[in-house]
């Protein structure tokens, strides 16, 4: 079966669901291709930063996303002893509409984008559908291949845009290799309890004897993720091991750790900092993890793909309702898009230099001596990691054509 559309996006992701909304509210007849039958897969990024929650301001969907149960983040700072606090980052001092960071879990953020795209008349999002491979016609790319319960099918399309993540199965086939950068450390992701009063407006990462630990609150629990050396195998060393380094690492929550009844209950994420150089080929473009893999410092990986799709809206939204975009067209996402991406990498590539690989390698067990000093003596500059973060280096706004007046709020709808 062969169907067509105008735009076909390959992800239902934060990058993907924002640019089918924006381009279908620019009158492009859109469709989002997302594998798997719902958004509900945990220990995904679940950080909502203030340009963000601007963009959703911008869009109408402030107020729904407000009624979404969430916890707010205002600053990041390390304990450098029993009474004293280093901020680093003091979100709340920000000229923005939100000082924080929004913890929510990303099927709600997808969600009520889902929501607001099926009222344009030009979006459709289809679940369980995988894409398999791209067509290429005339040298240029011109549709995908994708694999559902009904069966395999082709959809042609003007544009194909990859939002399918690190591991994009479109960039891969369209030929363009991304530069790796260093990563010392990997990721595990795990979930306990939260008590009743315990804080949940500050973040404090905690260093110790080649461990890297930060607990990320949510309403009800915290997400902690918990970094050990690059390649180290923790399943391997069994449950009774892991839980015995989270309590030396962090002993507040070891009345708690019997909630880990295996290594199941922890999730393993491979770190990956990279970039494409082109991130197109005739009739294909990539945008999010697909251009650009994120560190998880500083939580920043989904709004720099939401800021992606943004800017690849305000660019192509004209081009794709006349016709085929150019190469010319596609070659200025990654123009606008290059200084921001690169800001934050080389920002993420200092703090892995300086503060994660002597943490790793058991070298150090706290924030570098100068920056102790330089933020001791002026404690003002918290805010520049804080705008660097939470802002960004060039924050994109949503296009006149997306603009909406605020929607009520109401339940997210799940599919």
């Amino acid at each position: 079966m062969t169907e067509r559309t105008t735009c076909v996006v390959i992800g239902g992701g934060p990058a993907g669901m924002v640019l089918g909304l924006l381009l279908a509210r620019g009158g492009v007849r859109v469709t989002v291709l997302e594998k798997h039958g719902d958004f509900l897969r945990d220990f995904r990024g679940d950080t909502v930063h203030p340009s963000t929650l601007t963009l959703l301001d911008e869009l109408g969907l402030g107020e729904k996303f407000a009624a979404v149960p969430h916890s707010e983040i205002s600053r990041i700072g390390f304990p450098i002893d029993r009474d004293t606090m280093l901020n680093i980052a003091e979100l709340d001092r920000l000229k923005v509409p939100h000082p924080y960071v929004a913890m929510v879990p990303q099927w709600d953020f997808l969600d009520l984008l889902a929501e607001a795209g099926r009222k344009e008349p030009g979006f459709t999002l289809r679940m369980n559908t995988e894409v398999t491979g791209l067509i290429r016609e005339h040298r240029r790319f011109a549709g995908v291949r994708y694999r559902s319960a009904d069966g395999e099918g082709e959809l042609r399309a003007d544009l194909v845009v990859a939002a399918d993540g690190r591991w994009s199965l479109a960039r891969r086939e369209g030929a363009l290799t991304p530069k790796e950068f260093d990563t010392p450390f990997d990721t595990w992701w795990f979930r306990l309890p939260r008590r009743e009063g315990e804080r949940g407006d500050q973040l404090v990462p905690r260093m110790r004897d080649r461990r890297f630990a930060i607990a990320l609150p949510r309403t009800d629990y915290f997400q902690i993720a918990y970094l050990a050396p690059k390649g180290e195998d923790l399943r391997a060393q069994g449950v009774e091991a892991f839980r015995e380094n989270v309590a030396q690492i962090c002993p507040e929550y070891g009345d708690r750790l019997d909630e880990l009844k295996s290594m199941d209950d922890v999730k393993h994420l491979e770190v990956r900092l990279n970039r494409l150089h082109r991130w197109h080929a005739e009739g294909l473009l990539c945008i999010g993890d697909a251009a650009h893999a994120m560190s998880p410092i500083g939580g920043v990986g989904i709004n720099l793909a939401v800021q992606d799709a943004v800017a690849t809206a305000h660019l192509l939204a004209a081009p794709l309702r006349r016709g085929r975009p150019s190469g010319r067209d596609l070659a200025k996402v990654r123009a606008r898009r290059w200084l921001p991406t690169v800001a934050v990498q080389t920002l993420q590539r200092l703090l892995h230099r300086a503060v994660m690989r002597p943490v790793m390698e058991g070298k150090r067990n706290g924030p570098p001596k100068a920056m102790q000093v330089v933020l001791g003596r002026f404690p003002k500059l918290s805010i520049v990691p804080a705008y660097l973060l939470g802002v960004g280096v060039r924050p994109e706004h949503a296009p006149e054509f997306a603009r909406r007046a605020p929607e009520p709020a109401t339940a997210p709808v799940r599919d």
